[in-house]
């Protein structure tokens, strides 16, 4: 079953077209990673689907419920958390979510608070006024906050920017329980190791839905060839390479330079020819999701233009 099915969705500010007739499917229980950069209508496309924003055009069912008809029973069935941290820093853990308690008239509501303060690993920081909390410790409390009205979708608009590595990872670690236990979550996110970490990723630039799938089978949808160079002053060298032909992508990683581009035929004849040059060795690469992701940015066109 289609936990989210969506069908040309579109949406407008002024004269210009921020989601552009996207398609999605999200099965229950999945977890899929939402990819795009800046201005690319992700966060519209999350609000739609949720039932903060009216589609003006497109239409599908998330939940079951009519997209245009029942926003209302979306609302209470979906956990939405926002980039921002949203919550009263002036109250502590346990006040502000019996505040979100209430709003979902959830009753009793200190039996709810005390749940959700035990699920999350917060009972011991209960009393702890929320503005003093550190970056990962307000994303935990945010995600408490969004599940503990037993949603079952789960929207999250890049819920990790800012937060150390070590709480990146305790995040995902609870997505992935929270998925084994039946809830699907659509995720926004810019780390390439976090969409590795999705069942399926979906790329959308400038309001256009430009891929879908696992991360493979984006990745080998994209035909990108990948090399490897080592050698001496790698710096000049690409400088050098930038343009040549065949060449679309040369970065920096570490001491050697990976190189991209679609068309491999002539990607590998100039790297041929940089190969013979002393102390210079080429190797293959394998093609990375970043890869493609840069390459998928450089080939949209802007809708702001």
């Amino acid at each position: 079953m289609h936990a989210i099915d969506v069908h040309d969705l579109v949406k407008r500010f002024g004269g210009r077209t921020v989601v552009d007739h996207v398609s999605m499917t999200v099965d229950t229980g999945e977890i899929v990673g939402f990819l795009g950069p800046n201005g690319s209508g992700k966060t519209t496309t999350i609000r739609l689907m949720c039932g903060l924003l009216t589609a003006d055009g497109g239409h599908g069912q998330v939940l079951g419920h009519d997209l245009i008809a029942d926003q209302l029973r979306i609302k209470r069935e979906v956990g939405y958390m926002t980039q921002r941290f949203s919550f009263y820093e002036d109250l502590t853990i346990a006040e502000n979510l019996a505040f979100v308690a209430r709003l979902y008239r959830l009753r009793p509501v200190r039996a709810h608070v005390e749940r959700t303060l035990e699920e999350l690993g917060l009972a011991t920081r209960r009393n702890q006024l929320a503005g003093t909390l550190s970056g990962g410790w307000k994303q935990r409390l945010a995600l408490a906050a969004c599940i503990m009205h037993k949603p079952k979708l789960l929207l999250l608009d890049e819920p990790t920017a800012g937060v150390d590595p070590k709480a990146r990872r305790d995040f995902w670690d609870e997505i992935h329980r929270l998925a084994a236990d039946g809830l699907t979550v659509l995720v926004s996110t810019h780390y390439m190791d976090e969409a590795e970490r999705c069942h399926r990723i979906c790329y959308i630039s400038y309001g256009r839905m430009l891929a879908t799938g696992t991360v493979d089978e984006v990745v080998r949808a994209a035909g990108l060839s990948t090399f490897v160079v080592e050698g001496p002053e790698l710096e000049r060298l690409a400088r050098e390479m930038a343009g040549l032909p065949g060449v679309e992508q040369v970065a920096p990683f570490g001491t050697t330079l990976h190189v991209v581009g679609s068309d491999a035929k002539a990607l590998a004849a100039t790297l041929a020819e940089i190969g013979r040059r002393p102390g210079v060795a080429v190797s293959r690469g394998e093609t990375s999701l970043e890869d493609v992701f840069i390459q998928f940015m450089g080939s949209a066109t802007d809708n702001m233009s």
